[in-house]
Parts: C-alpha cells; sequence; structure tokens
C-alpha cells in the first residue's frame, strides 16, 4: 500500500480526454502536482456525483497547476461515453487489469477498486492519500486546492 512520502508507483494507461484517446505515463508528468482519482465506475450514482463535482470546480484545481486523472477499471470506450454523456474534460483511465490499482493499494471484492485519491507532488511524491472503505463519500476539489497550493 502506498502511503504518504513515498515515491508514486510509475503507471502508464490508455485513456481519454476532449474525445482524443492517448496514453498516459505518470513519470511525464513530474515536474508538476497530479492529483489520481480512483473511482469504482463509469455510468453509477456515486462516481457520476463525484466526477461532475471535479468537472463543475476543475478550474479551481487547474489554477493551482494540477492535472486530475481519473482511474477505474472499465476501458477507453466506456470512459469515451461516459465523458461525452457528461461533459468531463479531464483525462480517464482505464486499468482493465487493476495493475494501477493494486499497486496504490485500492483494489476492493465486488467493486474491483475503493473510490481514493492520491496527490502526487512535482518530485514524485504522495503527499496526500484518502481511501475510502464503502460509500459514496469523496474528497472534494475545495479540499484538495490548500494541499495543491501548499505543494
Amino acid at each position: 500500500m502506498v502511503e504518504v512520502g513515498q515515491d508514486a508507483p510509475d503507471f502508464t494507461l490508455p485513456g481519454v480526454e476532449n474525445g482524443a484517446k492517448r496514453e498516459y505515463t505518470l513519470s511525464e508528468l513530474r515536474g508538476r502536482k497530479v492529483v489520481l482519482a480512483f473511482y469504482p465506475g463509469d455510468f453509477t450514482p456515486g462516481c457520476t456525483r463525484q466526477m461532475c463535482s471535479y468537472r463543475d470546480n476543475i478550474g479551481d484545481l487547474r489554477a493551482t497547476g494540477a492535472v486530475l486523472l481519473g482511474i477505474s477499471p472499465q476501458d477507453v470506450d466506456s470512459h469515451q461515453r461516459w465523458a461525452d454523456a457528461k461533459g468531463f474534460t479531464f483525462p480517464l483511465l482505464a486499468d482493465v487489469d487493476k495493475e494501477v490499482i493494486a499497486a496504490y493499494g485500492v483494489g476492493a471484492p465486488v467493486l474491483g477498486v475503493r473510490r481514493a485519491i492520491f496527490v502526487v507532488d512535482p518530485a514524485g511524491k504522495v503527499a496526500f492519500a484518502d481511501r475510502k472503505l464503502i460509500g459514496a463519500t469523496f474528497v472534494p476539489i475545495e479540499r484538495l486546492v490548500p494541499i495543491l497550493e501548499s505543494l
């Protein structure tokens, strides 16, 4: 399980952003602040509330210089349909093999992944971690902004 102060496990995953599909590699974002938002599933009520909240407040997150990456086990085509339906303007990454989910210690029975947030600092270290055991609660952007501003 990844803890605050440790190196964030690197990964490369396929994803989609604004209709464009490509691969995303965490280490390519070194020098920037990154928010990894692990979520159980596209088109589910709790995840829709979370990601729509992030969509509606993405300007506040981006004002800190941070990048938001949503990660779940659904494939890129599912992510594309969901992003199109909800107007998401941040990348959604597909961890269909759940290797990144396992590396971050956020796997869960039945759902496949726990709702979790990791903030990675510009040096590639985990600066904040929040893992939910169950439920649809999530860390809102207004709580992440002060953390990101402090980096």
